[in-house]
């Protein structure tokens, strides 16, 4: 098996390890998958231990995008970084360890962009920190940051396009429930 296959696939598992899900068992003793929201990201562990906590599993969430992507950069192949990154965000959403049930991939996607493209990667953090501010909805500031990152990625770089559009499929997809609330006006805020 050649080096770009192992690194495929060490992104994967190492996108599957559910750090909210450690943090949480380790604090408090309990499945987060239990309590709140059910999902394992940032949002909720806040809610369930607090905003350190909850800041600490996005620094975690996005060390998973980040590192198998800038070892795949040294590889002088931004193509390569862009297909190993893309690897932790499905293990971050399908994690092996988890029954292929995990978290929505933001913080992992984040760590991604912040390696293979910085300026969109800043253009979506921005985007993200300015809804958040206003709303505290941490799900509608990640579907703006989304579409922010859709647009900047397109503009800096056609070739990365295919890259940033299976992302944001892949995070859109996984907010289907919290679109669904916000369109209701029942989506609930988030203390991160």
């Amino acid at each position: 098996m050649d080096l770009n296959l192992w690194m495929l696939f060490g992104a994967y598992f190492l996108g599957s390890i559910p750090f909210g899900l450690l943090i949480v068992r380790w604090r408090k003793g309990i499945d987060i998958r239990t309590i709140g929201s059910g999902n394992i990201g940032a949002s909720n562990v806040s809610r369930a231990c607090g905003k350190f906590w909850g800041r600490t599993t996005i620094l975690l969430d996005a060390a998973k995008g980040a590192a198998p992507s800038a070892l795949a950069l040294q590889q002088e192949s931004l193509e390569l970084a862009g297909a190993v990154g893309l690897a932790a965000i499905v293990g971050h959403c399908w994690p092996i360890f988890l029954g292929f049930k995990g978290g929505k991939g933001v913080a992992t996607t984040a760590g991604v962009v912040a390696v293979v493209s910085p300026v969109a990667g800043l253009v979506a953090a921005l985007s993200w920190l300015a809804v958040y501010k206003t709303s505290k909805k941490s799900s509608l500031a990640s579907l703006v940051a989304c579409g922010a990152l859709l647009v900047t990625g397109a503009a800096i770089c056609l070739a990365q396009l295919p890259l940033v559009l299976a992302i944001v499929a892949i995070v859109v997809l996984r907010h289907r429930e919290n679109i669904q609330r916000l369109r209701a006006g029942e989506e609930r805020t988030s203390s991160l």
